[in-house]
Order: C-alpha cells, then structure tokens, then sequence
C-alpha cells in the first residue's frame, strides 16, 4: 500500500507539466471512432500525481476533438472497496490504477480488458522486460505499466554520526551495498551508538506491504511460486533463512517492536519522528522527506544476499472488461504512457517510469535529483521471474498468509522453520496448486 504523509485526497494541485503531443503516434492514425465519447477514470494520489494525471488528461483530449476524459480521484482507503463494489454492480469506471500485486486478482477474474489485440505492435518492447512481466496474465496483456517504484534506504545522516558513523560508510553503488553480514554489523554498531528509545531501522512491511518481504526471500535467491503463477516453491532453504534474517531484526533489537507487519504505524512514521536512523522507503517520500524533515538525510541501496533483489512497487493503468470505448481506452493507455507523459509524471512525483527509453543516467527528480540514479539502480536489479510471481491471480489470497505467519515469526511465536512450512502449505491452499 502506498503511504505518504501527505493524505490521498482529490486535491486541488495545479502544477502545469508539459507534453510533446507530436511524440503520441496514434494521435495522427488513430480511426476516428478511437478518438471520440467519453472515458471515466478513477484513481488515487498525491497532489503531484493527480496534477500530471490532469495534465494527461488535458494533453489527450486537446489532440482528440470530441474526446472527454472524466477523472475520478478518491483516497486510497476509499479506492478498491469502491472499485469492487462497481465491478459487482456492473457499472466500473472505463480505466482505473491498480498495484501490480492487486493486478493479477482482477486479470485472473477477467475483470480487465485484454489490450494484446488493441495497442501498437511495438509497444512491448518500449517497456522494461519486469514492467512488461507485471501486466501479463496467462496469453493476455491486461493493463500498461504507468510507473514504478521500489525499496531503498532513507539514512538519517545526524543519527549516523551520533552513533559514530561516517557517512562515508554508505554505499554509493549497487555494487557495494551492504551485505546481509555487513547489514547486521551496522546493525550492531548502531544499537550501541545509539539511546535506548533510538533503534538503526524500521522496514516498511506493514499491510499490503507485506510483499516488500518477498524482497529478502528473492535476495536469498528464493521464490514463493513456480512460474506456473500457481505451484507454491517457498519450502526451501532461500525462505527459511530470510525468515530468521528478518526475525533477527526483533531479537537484536534493531527495530522498533512495532515494526510489526500487522502495526498501524508505517515505517517511514519513525524516520520522520527521527526514532530510527533508517527506514526502506521507496522515492514516492522524497518530496515529503525534504519538505518536512529537519535533519540530514541521503538514501542508499538495499542489501544484498545471494543476489540483490527488490520489490516492484507502482501501478499499472488497466481498462475493465465491459467498456463500452474500448479503441478508446486503449489509446488513452498508450497516451499517458509515452515518453513525454511518463517522464514529466514521474519527474514531478518522484516515482520511476517503466519504459527503457527512459531509464536512463539523466533521470532526475524534480526533488532531490541527485537520488534519482540510487532507486533507478535499485529499480534496475529487480528480475523480472520476481515481478511475475507478485503478478499471481492469486496473489490477494497469498498477501493474508503472509502477513500471518510472517507476523507470527517476529513475535517469537514459532521459529522460521514452522513458518515456512505453514507458508508453502497456506500458499498452496489460497492458490489451489
């Protein structure tokens, strides 16, 4: 679930970002019956995400005469009670956003359009393979992905150097990040730099969160499904020892004992209030963190295991079912995610775009710029075999058997064994493989 400290509201902002229409191929070849009726569009955001939203919305609609596109914007607490609701009903909006691990549950249900027969031939290949691999269900490509973000490492520079650290100690590349063995040392260094109300992390697991877990899983060079998005595969070694390298984080006291999957606080809370010295956060917090935090702060890689491995945040822009504007949602798809589009979205909203052309070493923020390149290489280590298992039709089954039995886990009622062997069984059990 993404969180801010800002509230999800419709909000008012008014940030004029800037489109190249001549870049939106369609515009010129598009049939006629493509650029014509109304699409409704349903979402939630920042105030920066919804001004470049309305700025989409605007850019399309003056490059299509006769073409409206109502935009709905609601809290996110609001957003998929309320989509579900109208799904049920039969009356869903043309287009809404959706997380990629909440993508699979409504292509699996065919509650989306399938956009293969309708988007330009290239289109694929303009996108990252992980991107691509977030909006695949079975033979069907069920949404366009909008944007991406992932887990990286919010430092508090002056709790850092109260514990006697320098910050020359932070990684700079993926490269370097810090290993598992090197995370618990810091780790080590930190809680005895640091006062007893203090800890050295919190890691953003909470709720839907949870699948930020299946990072350290995918950093051990583990799964939770076989490719068949169905098979559970997390009965291994790889799982057992990211349970009890996460568990660890509660027994040596390295987190806050809140830093529970299942607390009402939200990681990043602490690293505001400065009561951790780091928090994983993915870039959406940027612009708050400079706004608002009134101590030094840089960001840094996750660690690494096996492998480096991360999550795939974002979400994707899919079309439901029974549009009656079909050619037309999906030119609205292909527009808001062009080039021009997509980078002065995630520009202004510090979020990552999915397309290849722009990833590249000029991706700024309009925010802290010179953090773009850390969670753009961090962006750039996830494998796209990860993406697709979080893809899973099944995955809102899978997200309450994690969250139980990870949550068991940290608090010491069963050890990591029992864990995995209650995971591969209660995976299997919501997925039926």
């Amino acid at each position: 679930m993404p969180v801010t400290r800002r509230t999800f509201l419709a909000g008012t902002g008014a940030l004029a970002l800037p489109f190249v229409l001549a870049s939106c191929g369609f515009v010129q070849s598009a049939p006629a019956e493509r650029r014509q009726g109304t699409l409704t569009f349903t979402t939630w955001g920042t105030d920066a995400e919804l001004a470049g939203f309305r700025a989409a919305i605007a850019a399309f609609e003056a490059a299509n005469d006769g073409v409206t596109v109502e935009l709905n914007a609601v809290p996110y607490e609001q957003m998929f009670t309320n989509i579900d609701a109208q799904l049920q009903a039969g009356n869903p909006p043309d287009i809404f956003r959706v997380p990629y691990y909440t993508f699979g549950a409504y292509a699996g249900r065919g509650q989306l359009l399938d956009l293969k027969p309708l988007l330009s031939a290239d289109r694929e290949s303009q996108f990252t393979p992980q991107a691509w691999a977030a909006v695949q269900n079975g033979e069907g490509t069920f949404g366009l992905p909008h944007h991406t973000d992932t887990s990286a490492i919010l430092v508090n520079l002056d709790l850092f150097r109260q514990a006697g650290i320098d910050a020359s100690e932070i990684p700079t590349s993926a490269e370097d990040a810090w290993t598992w063995d090197e995370l618990d040392a810091l780790g080590a260094r930190l809680r005895a730099g640091l006062p007893a109300d203090r800890w050295p992390w919190a890691y953003n697991w909470q709720g839907n969160g949870v699948t930020r877990w299946l990072s350290l899983l995918f950093q051990s060079d583990g799964a939770f499904l076989e490719s068949d998005q169905r098979t559970p595969a997390i009965d291994s070694d790889a799982a057992r020892q990211a349970v009890e390298f996460s568990s660890s984080f509660f027994t040596k006291n390295y987190v806050p004992a809140n830093n529970t999957i299942a607390s009402s606080s939200y990681a990043a809370e602490s690293w505001f209030s400065q009561s951790v010295a780091m928090v994983w956060s993915g870039a959406f917090q940027i612009p708050d963190a400079e706004q608002t935090a009134d101590f030094e702060w840089t960001a840094t890689f996750a660690p690494r295991n096996v492998r480096a491995g991360s999550d795939f945040g974002g979400n994707a822009l899919v079309a439901t079912a029974n549009t009656q504007q079909p050619e037309l949602a999906a030119a609205f798809l292909e527009f808001v995610t062009d080039a021009d589009p997509m980078r002065d979205f995630c520009r202004a909203a510090s979020l990552l775009p999915t397309r290849v052309d722009l990833l590249t070493d000029d991706l700024t923020f309009d925010v802290r710029p010179d953090l773009g390149p850390v969670f753009a290489g961090q962006a750039s280590l996830v494998q796209p075999q990860d993406v697709a298992q979080v893809a899973s039709p099944s995955m809102s089954a899978i997200i309450p058997v994690l969250k139980e039995q990870l949550d068991l886990a940290f608090t010491g009622a069963q050890d990591a064994a029992t864990t995995v062997t209650n995971l591969q069984s209660g995976i299997g059990a919501a997925t039926g493989g």
